[in-house]
């Protein structure tokens, strides 16, 4: 339920602060009147939703590497860029989909999408990525009872995948170089800091 209530503030809170941005100046209308770098190296806390794989979600840490592709966007007329984004995901899940109580997982998930970004006010910019992402689980604990007819947590096979990916997200920018990074969508949310290099 905390997990629950974790995701559910944090789609509220960049909700609210993407709103609140879009009416807070006019950047947006300015074509290149942001910081040019040449690599965003973004290190976050993760949460996974638990929809896909059942229960309440899972938790962990992860990386983006976005390196810019388009520095004044696809849209001439506004404040815009685009990027390519790399990421590596890790997260545990207390619980199996399908296996017995007791089992856990854990998965190693790597989108790669299109970072396209706004920059909507002076300290503020809001982004889509749409991409896909591989991901791997393993599943398995120290103690995972199996009853009759499971397979049980250590004979379960390994599970690889490709999957559509789509976030949402907005950063404020603490200076040119430095931002606190907030992201939400599938197959999960973040919250980091974002370096610019």
């Amino acid at each position: 339920m905390r997990k629950a209530s974790f995701a559910a503030v944090l789609v509220l809170a960049i909700l609210t602060l993407w709103s609140a941005a879009a009416r807070a100046d006019d950047t947006i209308r300015h074509p290149g009147d942001h910081p040019s770098y040449g690599l965003e190296l973004e290190p976050h806390g993760t949460f996974g939703w638990g929809g896909p794989y059942g229960g309440e979600g899972g938790v962990g840490l992860g990386a983006r590497f976005s390196i810019p592709i388009v520095q004044n966007g696809f849209v001439p007329t506004i404040n815009n860029s685009a990027a390519i984004s790399f990421g590596l995901d890790w997260l545990h899940y207390g619980y199996c989909y399908w296996g017995p109580a007791g089992c856990s997982a854990n998965y190693i998930d790597l989108p790669v999408t299109l970072q396209w970004s706004f920059y909507v006010a002076h300290r503020w910019s809001v982004f889509g990525e749409p991409g896909l992402y591989i991901y791997h689980g393993l599943f398995g604990q120290f103690s995972c009872p199996a009853t009759p007819g499971d397979v049980g947590c250590q004979n379960a096979p390994a599970e690889w995948g490709v999957l559509p990916a789509f976030y949402a997200g907005a950063r404020y920018h603490f200076s040119d170089k430095l931002s606190l990074t907030m992201r939400v969508g599938f197959p999960t949310a973040s919250i980091g800091v974002s370096f610019f290099l």
